[in-house]
């Protein structure tokens, strides 16, 4: 990252990436946040962080790392490619708030070199250093807690440790032959059939690296990232190394319409971004997939099941007496059982869920209109075009 632009348009940043205490708003200290976290005894901490995951990978050496272990570390990498959507905003806080609860530290890879390598925001690298910078900014306004949190930037970390680096990589690409390689292009939006630039083949070797780099004991990223997961995997048998790394894939939220399995950031109908405004969220969810009856494949259910009901841990449905009235869910099996029965139909869902987005989201929005720097940052990142 550039250091005249991070100084220009970033909050001060303490060495492990925290951004300094704010002494005009004393909610924001580090400290009172850590005094917020409750005291957990092992099996908590255990079914705490396996609740993050859609797939642990493997949940025995999950619990002798928390046995042996009073700082697991842990680590997820973002590409910074665009205007951020709910999955990574709202349920990547909620993930790392279960972890750092746990006792876990976080640390955030802000993969700036790993975007130019895979040609986001046509490759420009202060563009995507400036796309990382509003991503931390959502961060603090949705509620992540940063106490534990470290972000850290692959260019800046790459070049101080370039001496531990280069040969991890090294010794990453001797152990694989190209077919292993390839397969896990998945993890860049790629598939094997795309015609791959030398970059892009490289990008693989360079993950795999990252974990033993940021010495991570738990992979948690989305299952799109599994392959390269588990090349790290295989790397550790291939050379003898005594602790895998565990992998904690979380769930991948679908696009908001018909036959979307993920949400894309060049097509804004396809999801919630995180400084949506309420009426802009409120019609993405009027012309989203939601049939009757039907759970699978809903994107409206999905949006309720991992967003709304881990947010606040119930969903309130408003409505007429002569529609069945007002009804509180505290359960999605309770809630799935009145919408496969028909007691609960999309027109009840659809301005339940725009409510409850429009709250979370609001501090995001406030955040970036009242803020002078953030706000300055979402208007170029508005402003860039997405490049695949």
């Amino acid at each position: 990252m550039a250091e005249e632009e991070a100084q220009n348009n970033s909050p001060p940043l303490t060495q492990d990436g925290h951004e300094e205490p704010n002494s005009e708003n004393p909610a924001q200290q580090p400290s009172d946040l850590a005094e917020t976290r409750p005291e957990l005894n092992l099996e908590e901490k255990f079914q705490l962080i396996l609740s993050v995951g859609e797939e642990c990978i493997q949940e025995s050496e999950l619990r002798t790392l928390l046995e042996r272990k009073k700082d697991p570390v842990c680590y997820d990498g973002f590409e910074p490619s665009g205007r951020m959507h709910i999955a990574q905003g709202v349920m990547k806080t909620l993930n790392v708030n279960k972890l750092t609860d746990s006792g876990c530290i976080m640390k955030l890879w802000i993969a700036d070199w790993f975007a130019q390598l895979n040609n986001k925001m046509g490759g420009d690298l202060k563009k995507i250093q400036t796309v990382g910078r509003y991503m931390i900014e959502i961060w603090k306004a949705v509620g992540m807690k940063l106490d534990r949190v470290q972000f850290l930037w692959s260019s800046e970390e790459i070049n101080s440790r370039a001496h531990e680096y280069w040969p991890l990589v090294m010794e990453v690409a001797r152990h694989n032959k190209l077919p292993r390689i390839l397969r896990c292009c998945q993890i860049m939006g790629r598939s094997e059939q795309d015609e791959l630039t030398a970059a892009q083949i490289f990008y693989p070797c360079m993950q795999c690296a990252d974990i033993f780099f940021l010495k991570a004991d738990i992979c948690q990223l989305g299952m799109d990232q599994r392959k390269v997961n588990m090349l790290a995997r295989e790397f550790c048998d291939d050379t003898k190394r005594k602790f895998k790394p565990i992998i904690l894939s979380h769930h991948m939220l679908s696009g908001l319409q018909q036959g979307q399995e993920k949400m894309s950031k060049s097509d804004p109908t396809s999801a919630i971004f995180m400084e949506d405004e309420e009426a802009e969220v409120n019609l993405k969810i009027k012309k989203a997939f939601c049939p009757p009856k039907i759970v699978e494949g809903n994107p409206c259910l999905e949006y309720i099941k991992y967003i709304s009901f881990p947010w606040f841990g119930k969903f309130e449905v408003l409505r007429s007496e002569k529609n069945g009235g007002n009804k509180t869910y505290s359960t999605m099996e309770e809630f799935v059982m009145d919408y496969e029965a028909e007691a609960l139909h999309p027109a009840d869902v659809k301005p339940a869920l725009s409510k409850s987005l429009n709250r979370i989201l609001q501090p995001v929005r406030d955040h970036f209109k009242n803020n002078a720097e953030a706000k300055e940052l979402l208007k170029k990142v508005k402003a860039y075009r997405v490049t695949r």
